[in-house]
């Protein structure tokens, strides 16, 4: 009995050992035969795939000046399993780079942890450094080649953005790009990011066991060449960009001017802005978080995403609505002594004759008058209600470019804001009019613009009821045209007729006798609209719109200065002067250009 469970024992444990034997026969001849990640790790001792990063596209002015350009760099690299026992000379390495020893070991700490893989150590070394490191012969440690931006005009910050290495948040947004990689951010460098990119290639190169290189694997068979980014030639014209943020500089606001026959953005400044140049190189980070606290905000692009009352400026909008429902022509007449009033209501105007005809109005910017316009659309007896009249005033006033983005090509144009009836009837609680609203008639009240939107207005004016969707990029290598919707004329419920008295007013203005002959060119026709809007924290904004010539304009622009008071004291001169320059090539009024560069504003909101 005994000897038969002995036998059973022996036999049970035969088994069980025969199965061991079984699972480890089994499992190594699935990793020789199946399992590849062994085989990957063998041919990593031996092989390094270095990343062959393409030079971003370069960005040129319209007249093929460099607006972007990149230059030669160089990253730092280590892998760790490949450094060897007895170490490398850290004092040495970090006088060679100019690196402290701090970072260093911080970066290699990094890197034992995963011994094998290629570990960033420094980055943005120039090709003399890199000479010099090559002489070294570190082991485990190499470079690769890549590019770095540089803005040889020192202008366009928020205009052509800036380059920097992509973070884990924007990992996880874009799967495509991995550590290490740089991507466009703001501006032209975001918008046509995928063009200036370009192709990674890599390069497979045979590493002995003492981390030196013999050559190319395969003879180079399983490489791949990078692509170069593509170049673009933008619509900016940089020495009206160049002379734009001079004349901008020390003041808070933007300016932006375009070709009002093919909606190209000639200049786009928002003051205050930044050299591009700054956020380049190891001082990046620090230059960067220097401009993120400025209380004036400098990395704000308020050409495109301000949301600014548009002031005297959107009068042109309510003459042109009032003409074409039909409770306006342009010989009305409207008395205004010294404003508006109906009842208690009292809106304020300055000195002019009275009373006066619609061009004589937009002329001297008659507040009064405009009051009378915007009533008598509001009003209309075609409308059931004055909230239906509303409604309708507010379809024009979108059909214009407001209260939505135009689709130019920066990914971060604002919308502006037009208030909808609803927004009234929570304000008022369902019990609202025409004079409730009446601040809207002087582009006052919630009422919010872009500067980009009010430079299209300019060019729909100048154009005569339709404009082309403003966009900063005339040309990308490789490709026959833009998008479709750059080429396509986009119009307003106004039918053309109808803006010839506006224009006709805006010209008077300026040439004859209004709020705007201090713009005055002789020979060139200009044609402008002040506006001064009011500011709840401190002295009243200032702008202006203008066009140039009044036939073919070549120039549609809009100047917005925050604080700076009446519309011809600030924005006017800039836009004059830029306008002048523009069209003559030469500024024949030295005494106007050193008042604006000499100009002092005070800004409570920021300064305090």
């Amino acid at each position: 009995m005994r000897n038969s469970e002995s036998f059973m024992r022996m036999r049970t444990l035969q088994v069980i050992v025969l199965l061991i034997f079984a699972l480890i026969v089994g499992r190594l001849a699935y990793i020789q035969l199946f399992d590849s990640r062994y085989d990957d790790l063998a041919r990593a001792n031996v092989l390094r795939h270095v990343v062959q990063y393409p030079p971003r596209g370069e960005v040129f002015d319209r007249n093929g000046e460099y607006l972007v350009q990149s230059r030669e760099c160089y990253d730092l690299m280590v892998i760790s399993s490949e450094i060897g026992k007895q170490g490398f000379d850290t004092a040495r390495m970090c006088d060679v780079l100019g690196l402290s020893r701090a970072r260093l070991e911080c970066e290699l700490a990094n890197a034992r942890m995963r011994p094998r893989a290629p570990r960033l150590i420094m980055n943005y070394i120039s090709k003399e450094d890199k000479l010099r490191f090559d002489e070294c012969n570190f082991r485990g440690f190499y470079t690769v080649y890549r590019t770095v931006r540089r803005y040889p005009r020192e202008v366009g910050g928020n205009l052509l953005g800036y380059v920097s290495e992509v973070n884990p948040d924007y990992l996880k947004r874009n799967p495509e790009y991995k550590t290490g990689d740089y991507v466009g951010m703001n501006g032209v460098e975001s918008a046509y990011e995928p063009q200036l990119r370009g192709r990674k290639g890599v390069r497979i190169q045979k590493i002995d066991t003492h981390g030196a290189i013999k050559g190319s694997y395969m003879n180079g068979r399983y490489d791949s060449v990078p692509e170069p980014g593509r170049y673009l030639v933008s619509t900016i014209d940089a020495r009206l960009q160049l002379l734009g943020e001079e004349l901008m500089r020390g003041k808070v606001g933007a300016a932006v001017a375009i070709e009002p026959s093919t909606g190209e953005i000639l200049m786009m400044v928002s003051s205050p802005t930044y050299d591009p140049d700054q956020l380049v190189g190891r001082q990046r980070g620090n230059n960067y978080m220097k401009m993120l606290y400025n209380k004036r905000k400098p990395l704000f692009n308020r050409a495109v995403k301000a949301k600014y009352p548009p002031g005297s400026t959107f009068k042109l909008v309510q003459g042109l609505i009032g003409l074409q429902e039909g409770v306006l022509r342009p010989s009305d007449l409207h008395s205004c002594h010294m404003g508006y009033q109906a009842g208690r209501l009292k809106m304020a105007c300055h000195a002019h004759a009275s009373p006066l005809d619609l061009r004589f109005a937009v002329a001297t910017s008659c507040n009064a008058y405009f009051c009378y316009v915007f009533r008598d659309i509001l009003d209309n007896p075609k409308y059931g209600s004055v909230k239906e009249g509303y409604d309708v005033w507010k379809q024009y006033v979108e059909s214009f470019g407001f209260g939505r983005k135009l689709g130019s090509d920066f990914l971060d144009e604002g919308n502006g804001y037009v208030p909808d009836r609803a927004y009234y009837d929570r304000q008022y609680r369902g019990s609202w009019n025409s004079l409730t609203v009446l601040s809207l008639s002087i582009g006052q009240d919630a009422l919010g613009c872009t500067p980009l939107q009010l430079a299209n207005l300019a060019c729909i004016v100048a154009n005569r009821g339709y404009y082309y969707i403003p966009h900063i990029v005339k040309k990308i290598e490789g490709q026959d045209s833009l998008d479709a919707r750059f080429y396509e004329r986009h119009y307003t419920m106004v039918e053309p007729k109808h803006f010839e008295p506006i224009v006709e007013g805006m010209w008077r203005g300026v040439n004859v006798g209004g709020t705007s002959t201090r713009a005055r060119l002789e020979g060139l026709d200009v044609c402008g609209k002040t506006g001064t809007a009011e500011n709840p924290r401190g002295r009243d904004h200032s702008t202006f719109l203008s066009f140039a010539p009044k036939d073919n304009p070549k120039i549609a622009i809009s100047v917005y200065v925050e604080n700076g008071g009446f519309g011809a004291s600030a924005a006017l001169p800039i836009a004059s002067l830029l306008e002048e320059y523009y069209l003559t090539d030469t500024i024949r009024r030295p005494e106007l250009l050193q008042y604006i560069k000499d100009m002092n504003i005070y800004y409570p909101a920021y300064d305090k």
